[in-house]
């Protein structure tokens, strides 16, 4: 597969550089980790946010940095968490010294592990730190890199209402509260049409047949559920939705927001047609 960049190793420096010129009023970079902050970060008497993990999922997580969202976004190589060292940078950065912070941490093990040391470097400076495991993927409890559901594109749902409640000058607890609420209330299921090439690499990170679609695929290609002939969209939509609703409950009535990235189909009639 041809792809349009200069280098794999500079993919990241390049990307988070083209986004913080493309935004100078509202973003600035902390200068060789990494981190995409708020222009206008510590902000005063407000719970700062802060979330991140491996690249190749944009615009997550430096292209939710913004009012109302995250106060700071971490990104590592493509497909590998943020290292302990980036993620301090990160929350000392938009630390106010007065609200606290509060990590969104998707559920891989990576993740977790890295996040939580550098939540435990941030408290050893007196910085008040919190953090929430998002787990919203109703594809399988268990997978190659996490233990229970994986935590995928529900994650930008928490960054926007939490995001809403810091910006309402809330404590670091009730922020948490919201974004507990949300992630207890989010569902999400993924499907392949085809594999995605490492930059690093050159090659596929799986194998999937010309006419196979796999169902409940993880963002970095693990193993879903099963796979299947590919079919019209209607069906997959049908498929996707019957395995979030046995998996929540959402009683007649009720109003719910959905949430697409439709990777391989950006085009509006690719879209709207389900």
């Amino acid at each position: 597969m041809k792809k349009l960049i200069n280098s794999s190793e500079t993919l990241v420096n390049e990307m988070l550089e083209g986004l913080v010129k493309a935004y100078p009023d509202k973003l600035k970079r902390i200068d060789n980790f990494d981190v995409v902050i708020r222009k206008n970060s510590p902000i005063e008497n407000k719970v700062a946010l802060v979330s991140g993990g491996g690249s190749g999922h944009e615009p997550a997580h430096a292209g939710y940095v913004g009012y109302g969202m995250l106060d700071a976004a971490i990104a590592g190589a493509v497909f590998t968490s943020p290292t302990p060292d980036q993620i301090y940078q990160a929350i000392k950065s938009v630390d106010s010294k007065k609200k606290g912070v509060l990590l969104i941490i998707k559920n891989y093990t990576g993740d977790i592990l890295n996040f939580e040391m550098a939540q435990d470097m941030a408290s050893m400076d007196g910085i008040e730190v919190e953090s929430v495991v998002v787990n919203d993927d109703a594809a399988v409890e268990d997978s190659l890199y996490t233990a229970g559901r994986r935590g995928v594109a529900g994650t930008v749902f928490v960054h926007k209402i939490a995001g809403a409640k810091a910006e309402m000058n809330a404590s670091l607890q009730e922020v948490k509260q919201v974004a507990l609420k949300v992630i207890k209330n989010v569902r999400t299921m993924g499907m392949a049409i085809s594999p995605c090439i490492l930059p690093s690499t050159g090659k596929s990170n799986f194998s999937l047949n010309e006419d196979e679609i796999e169902i409940g695929i993880g963002i970095h290609g693990e193993p879903g559920v099963y796979r299947k002939k590919i079919r019209p969209v209607d069906q997959i939509v049908d498929i996707l939705i019957e395995r979030i609703l046995n998996d929540i409950t959402i009683n007649k009535g009720e109003e719910v927001a959905s949430y697409d990235k439709w990777n391989g189909c950006h085009t509006w009639n690719g879209i709207a047609c389900y």
